[in-house]
């Protein structure tokens, strides 16, 4: 009896844990088959003793609100659903009744109130007896209903949810690979409980209405069924649902599996109600669940199969993050060969090591996962070296979580961004080359230095086989590379990121130079410091990064890539030099304020974003208007032309 108390305090203690990693910080400290694995045990162990710890999971409905969002008690406590894995349970359960069978949908329980036809209050599950109030969020959802027909008191409960296509997007913008969403659930979490509603907006969150708990006067014929009609008929996207009974539950049931993975939102199963409002309300409730439903979970298809690696994949962050590679298996209708292990301490629970027989499946049926190692060699080697530099890799604890790193500062993966400052707009201007893709390619070991860059050409194959990537995105990328060999001497020296060096600055000081690289390179502090513009902190930085020889020798392989255009020079003198200038408003004799840009520092001139006290001249065609940086130049006694007037100048 005290070693099963204690196994009961030990569940306890770690089915919390993992609860708190997953849904307040966004972590994954065990699988999603390991979590409903130890739930079960401890849920029978707490039956077969009678012993329930304070805290146990089984008892607590939700997680503890922790933001700073308004707090409002719900007037009922908003229960969880007992479960099963078992579609015979589900018949079962629904006896002689005629049942609704619908998607468990995995997102934010949201519970929304209208009053005289106006959305009044949007307040989420919370801890099932406190939520918090985002009603403000809730109005910028994509589909909530801001007003309806019905102008009695109406309270629909939902799901918040975000779709896989959303999902992968927003991911897609978020360069620290530690810092992506682990899962859609956690993105809408995070957007729906947002201080400022702005975010939320562009995060595309949906409402779908599952439950109305209470409208006033509207008489729903003691039927389930129509009120989830009657709230589609107010303008309410309400979930897919069936009607089943015991006669063709099972049925019903391989409909949904069978068309899971081409649903756009994430579910975590199905949910089996009563039709019968009246017969189910007279069912009462226990202490946690409502017993006029069911929750209904997958039980996941497995395949035993073969580890054949551990990819340790680096990213920016230096997090190298273990991906297990393995004897491709069918799994929901699709073939699977690889999966994320998520971290250090996950490879060691599972005690991975090479040829090891392990057992995968789909979390949700659509994220492959490793459940379980069935012979726990554990001989798999942490790596000690990054695979991409060679550098140091070394194991940190952070939060009871184990994980993997690069601790070596120059790691190219480290510098994704000084790659993507090289091929921007403004320095070599080479298309198809966005940071997730510069990833891919050093990660692969495609890209080491800046020159690799013009040899990708080598690794045809394997980038046609990337995803995201075929033969005509490559050929397209292939064009725009050839296409940068030529360039100019400030796109050049501007894409190389040297600290404070923008193109502008790039520009003034190659002009000095005479666009003689040789002599910008050996330039000592006070020669780059005397150039107008310039000053002593940027002076050090430029000519810091070309007494380093590595930096040297890298930009000569480069130079070795391209052929250098001369910049036309401005005939006679230079009318602007010494000036700087702020452009704004719109223009009348240039297409955009790129090119009058071109013009002024042709001129000798400096163009800036803001007007300060080092600003010359603000270019507004609207001289008398009171933007505010008209109003600013005014206060500081800057004088406002037009662009006439700076032709006129340059022109006398």
């Amino acid at each position: 009896m005290e070693q099963k108390t204690e196994r009961i305090k030990e569940l306890t203690m770690l089915l919390n844990q993992a609860a708190k990693a997953y849904y307040a910080e966004g972590r994954e400290i065990m699988t999603n088959y390991e979590y409903d694995r130890l739930y079960d045990e401890l849920e029978a162990l707490e039956q077969e003793t009678g012993i329930i710890m304070a805290k146990s999971p089984t008892q607590r409905v939700g997680y503890e609100v922790l933001s700073s969002l308004p707090k409002e008690a719900h007037v009922a406590p908003m229960l969880s659903l007992d479960k099963t894995k078992e579609p015979e349970v589900l018949k079962e359960f629904a006896g002689t009744h005629t049942c609704l069978l619908s998607w468990k949908l995995d997102g934010l329980t949201i519970v929304l109130t209208y009053e005289n036809g106006s959305l009044a209050k949007a307040v989420t599950r919370g801890n099932g007896t406190v939520g918090e109030v985002v009603t403000n969020n809730a109005r910028v959802f994509q589909n909530v209903p801001l007003q309806i027909g019905y102008k009695g008191s109406l309270v629909v409960r939902g799901e918040a949810v975000i779709s896989y296509k959303d999902f992968e997007k927003i991911n897609g913008q978020i360069a620290e690979e530690d810092s992506k969403y682990k899962n859609p659930r956690n993105l809408c979490s995070g957007s729906v409980r947002q201080l400022n509603n702005e975010i939320t907006a562009k995060r595309n969150v949906y409402f779908q209405a599952y439950s109305l708990v209470s409208a006033e006067n509207i008489d729903f014929e003691n039927s389930h069924a129509k009120e989830l009609e009657w709230l589609r008929s107010q303008g309410f996207s309400i979930v897919e649902y069936k009607l089943a009974t015991a006669e063709n539950m099972l049925e019903t049931v391989q409909w949904f599996a069978e068309h899971i993975s081409q649903n756009e939102f994430p579910s975590d199963g199905l949910v089996l109600l009563y039709e019968d409002i009246a017969y189910g309300q007279s069912l009462g409730r226990t202490a946690k669940f409502p017993r006029n439903s069911i929750a209904f979970k997958w039980a996941d298809e497995t395949q035993e199969t073969t580890l054949l690696e551990i990819e340790w994949s680096p990213s920016r962050t230096g997090l190298i993050n273990p991906v297990a590679i393995f004897e491709p298996v069918e799994l929901e209708g699709t073939t699977v060969s690889r999966a994320s292990v998520h971290n250090v301490s996950i490879v060691k629970e599972l005690q991975l090591g090479v040829g090891d027989t392990v057992e995968v499946y789909k979390a949700n049926m659509i994220i492959p996962q490793i459940a379980k190692n069935l012979t726990k060699s554990g001989r798999l080697h942490i790596p000690e070296v990054c695979p991409v530099c060679g550098g140091p890799a070394k194991v940190v604890r952070s939060n009871d979580v184990e994980s993997l790193y690069c601790m070596n500062p120059a790691c190219q993966v480290k510098h994704v961004k000084a790659f993507a400052l090289l091929v921007s707009r403004d320095a070599l201007n080479i298309e198809g080359l966005s940071e997730a893709t510069l990833e891919k390619f050093i990660v692969a070991g495609f890209i080491k230095e800046f020159a690799d860059i013009f040899h990708l050409d080598s690794h045809k194959d394997a980038i046609i086989s990337m995803e995201g990537f075929g033969e005509k995105s490559y050929e397209n990328l292939m064009k725009s590379i050839e296409r940068a060999r030529k360039t100019t001497l400030p796109r050049l020296i501007y894409g190389l990121g040297i600290a404070g060096v923008g193109l502008a600055n790039a520009k003034l000081i190659c002009r000095e130079f005479d666009n003689d690289l040789e002599r910008m390179c050996s330039a000592e502090k006070e020669e780059i410091a005397g150039i107008y513009g310039i000053g002593d902190v940027l002076a050090e930085a430029f000519t810091a990064y070309f007494a380093d020889e590595k930096n040297r020798q890298m930009l000569e392989r480069l130079l070795s890539e391209l052929e250098i255009e001369k910049e036309a020079k401005a005939a006679g003198q230079q009318k602007l030099a010494g000036k700087t200038f702020v452009i704004t408003g719109s223009l009348q004799h240039f297409t955009n304020r790129n090119a009058l840009k071109e013009l002024i520092e042709q001129q000798g001139g400096k163009v800036t974003g803001s007007v300060t006290g080092k600003t010359d001249y603000l270019i507004n065609n609207d001289v008398t208007s009171n933007s505010s940086k008209n109003k600013k130049a005014r206060e500081l006694g800057i004088a406002i032309i037009s662009e006439d007037d700076l032709l006129h100048f340059i022109e006398n």
